[in-house]
């Protein structure tokens, strides 16, 4: 008999002459493996450590990567086949770009830096800890889908050596069994740099942003001459009569300047109306890195959605992004396809772990990231996340909009009004109605608003403010109320 020490603590007796001492290797190294994979701690449940914040320069490289992405070569045709005009497309996405610039800012980035908590741990405080699981659950199913979308982007190029048949406009379910295939694969190595952590994240976006840029940009030139664009000159003329026309395709909605203003404000209406980058600026130094979105919005939100409209109209309508990159650029535009499609899959997909890691808290993070990234790739198989991607995206920021709302009314205006913040925490309240009624209450009003969807956002996040303050207003009073008359 053979003594060999194990890895947690434990002895294993192996006789020789057989393979069990091939298989207690293994088991070893797997241990090791997974010891390592649980030392990735990103301060799910307390704050940030002073000594773990990041400098501006990782946040200005992680929006770049995220925002010139892969959803990117998607929005920009979509803008093409609803018809918007070139005048209302270029002022629209001024104007919403720097709305939504603001609203990271000005709402998101200053709570961020004073509670250093993920955005799920913020709301366990003020919700309580069931309403959380229940949010959390919703909010990690948004984010996988979103991050789907852009899996299944990444596809479209990762299967063009194959000749794989790409997802038309109208299609819902998967076409082929190579379109499945090449999901599983492209979902494998997004969910592989998601468990890497917030700074491997953002480094990898730091150093592919600026390569992709200049890919979109050069894409978009260099099909020009094909609409008959071969000057400066001729480009307002170019882009009135040929590409932002304002005669959308059959069967498709007509698009203003009060959808792309909307759509460009509240695309993300998650992420910083709703604080889910909370998760993100919890590693800031200063509040005002908030800004740093600016290079996101206008490089991505602006100017590649412009070029992605470019290599659109230049491909006769054509929407898969990965034949209209190859189109514009060749290999360089299929390769900026891919590692788009993962710049943004990466972030979404690590905040879905986060999100999930609430109603599992035994579970190391690396674990839940994990099993995010399966239910994410699973959902990229449905090429409709990507045909209906403006709807979505509306969708899941109008669903989570509201407990942003509530972060700031009760951070903010509780204490102002002499009303106590996280109440819950305090009194021990396990579901918080308060809360809760909002979110619900709130979705349902702004369903039945008579308006578009890009539109029900703003008037919702006001509804949102003004029934949390009175509901916690009437729960708090009546608690005063019962312990004064109690003392009488």
């Amino acid at each position: 008999m053979k003594l060999i020490p194990g890895s947690l603590n434990s002895v294993k007796y192996i006789s020789k002459g057989n393979n069990s001492e091939g298989w207690i290797m293994s088991t070893l190294k797997k241990s090791h493996i997974t010891e390592r994979l649980d030392a990735l701690y990103e301060f799910d449940r307390e704050p940030v450590a002073e000594g773990k914040l990041q400098g501006i320069g990782n946040f200005i490289g992680m929006y770049s990567g995220e925002h010139v992405a892969g959803t990117e070569f998607v929005i920009g045709p979509l803008f093409v086949a609803h018809g918007v005009s070139a005048p209302d497309l270029f002022l629209g996405l001024l104007v919403g770009n720097i709305l939504a610039v603001c609203s990271w800012a000005f709402l998101c980035a200053p709570i961020s830096v004073r509670t250093r908590l993920t955005l799920y741990w913020q709301l366990r405080r003020i919700c309580g800890p069931y309403l959380t699981v229940i949010y959390s659950i919703v909010n990690a199913l948004m984010f996988c889908f979103l991050a789907g979308a852009m899996i299944a982007v990444a596809a479209t190029a990762v299967g063009l050596p194959f000749r794989m048949p790409m997802p038309g406009l109208n299609d819902m379910l998967p076409n082929s069994v190579s379109w499945v295939v090449v999901v599983f694969l492209v979902g494998a190595v997004v969910t592989s740099l998601a468990i890497l952590g917030f700074e491997k994240l953002s480094v990898f976006a730091k150093i592919c942003s600026p390569w992709m840029f200049l890919v979109f940009v050069a894409a978009g030139l260099a099909v020009l001459p094909r609409l008959g664009c071969t000057s400066i000159g001729d480009f307002w003329r170019v882009a009135n009569e040929k590409i932002w026309t304002g005669i959308p395709l059959e069967g498709q909605s007509k698009f203003t300047f009060w959808h792309i203003t909307f759509f460009a404000w509240f695309c993300n209406m998650a992420m910083h109306i709703g604080m889910a980058d909370m998760s993100i600026f919890r590693y800031a130094r200063k509040w005002h890195y908030g800004f740093a979105s600016a290079f996101g919005m206008f490089l991505g939100h602006y100017v590649a959605w412009v070029c992605s409209g470019i290599l659109c109209a230049a491909a006769n309508g054509e929407i898969a992004p990965g034949p209209i990159a190859y189109m514009g650029a060749g290999v360089a535009g299929a390769a900026c396809v891919v590692i788009a499609g993962w710049t943004t899959a990466n972030p979404t997909l690590y905040r879905a772990g986060l999100a999930f890691q609430v109603a599992t808290p035994d579970w190391k993070r690396w674990k839940v990231t994990l099993v995010a990234g399966l239910v994410t790739t699973i959902a990229a198989c449905f090429p409709a996340l990507v045909m209906k991607l403006l709807d979505f995206v509306a969708l899941y920021g109008l669903i989570l909009m509201p407990m942003g709302a509530e972060i700031f009314a009760d951070f903010w205006l509780l204490p102002k009004l002499g009303f106590e913040s996280y109440y819950s925490e305090a009194n021990g309240i396990l579901f918080s109605w308060p809360a809760g009624i909002t979110w619900i209450a709130t979705l349902v009003i702004c369903f039945l608003i008579p308006v578009e969807i890009f539109f029900k956002g703003l008037p919702g996040w006001f509804i949102a403010i003004i029934l949390y303050v009175a509901l916690s207003a009437l729960v708090q009073k009546s608690k005063r109320l019962q312990i004064n008359s109690s003392e009488v």
